[in-house]
């Protein structure tokens, strides 16, 4: 969350306040109720209430598209090396100005990851939020698909136990991520 403004003027808040609600109204169901006005600010409640209102305006796009020209990769297969070092550099870094993280990389290849950039990531549908502050944070383990490489190379002791006792199958070895990487990282 985006730290609010904390001099704003009790009467300004409150009308913003009403504002985004009035706003919000006709996009929302219960779920505004989620908002407990006794433990939140008026200030803090309105942020949240703006970030809600630009979930709900965002354009869902594919990520490639979010960039102007289209963000558009070469195929993996043909490139070198050092090609596909440099490419995946570049992505990284253009994908972190459209506040794009990625998590989870270091126990892929270079190739792994480019190969995972240009054909998961670029063309996936995502609400393309412009706030300051609000990142896509991309699961390259596939924790919801496969937990083994988050098991084995992310998770920590509390966490691999915790996954065994709730699904009762045999833990990977814990092990070192093999490919370190120093990527851009923003807050959850």
């Amino acid at each position: 969350m985006i730290a609010p403004k904390q001099n704003l003027d009790p009467v300004d808040c409150l009308l913003r306040n009403a504002e985004l609600r009035d706003q919000l109204d006709p996009l929302l169901d219960e779920s505004i109720d989620i908002v407990d006005t006794g433990r939140m600010s008026t200030v803090h409640e309105n942020d949240f209430l703006e970030s809600m209102l630009a979930w709900e305006r965002a354009p869902m796009l594919p990520i490639g598209e979010w960039f102007d020209p289209k963000l558009t990769l070469p195929e993996p297969d043909g490139l070198e090396p050092d090609e596909i070092a440099q490419l995946l550099t570049q992505t990284v870094e253009a994908l972190f100005t459209k506040n794009v993280v990625l998590d989870f990389t270091d126990h892929l290849t270079d190739r792994q990851l480019y190969t995972l950039i240009a054909r998961d990531i670029l063309p996936a549908f995502e609400k393309k939020l412009d706030r300051q502050g609000t990142y896509l944070h991309w699961d390259c383990a596939n924790l919801g698909e496969d937990p083994e490489a988050w098991l084995r190379y992310y998770a920590s002791e509390d966490e691999r136990q915790m996954w065994q006792e709730e699904t009762g199958e045999d833990l990977p070895p814990a092990s070192e991520a093999p490919f370190v990487r120093k990527l851009p990282k923003a807050p959850m």
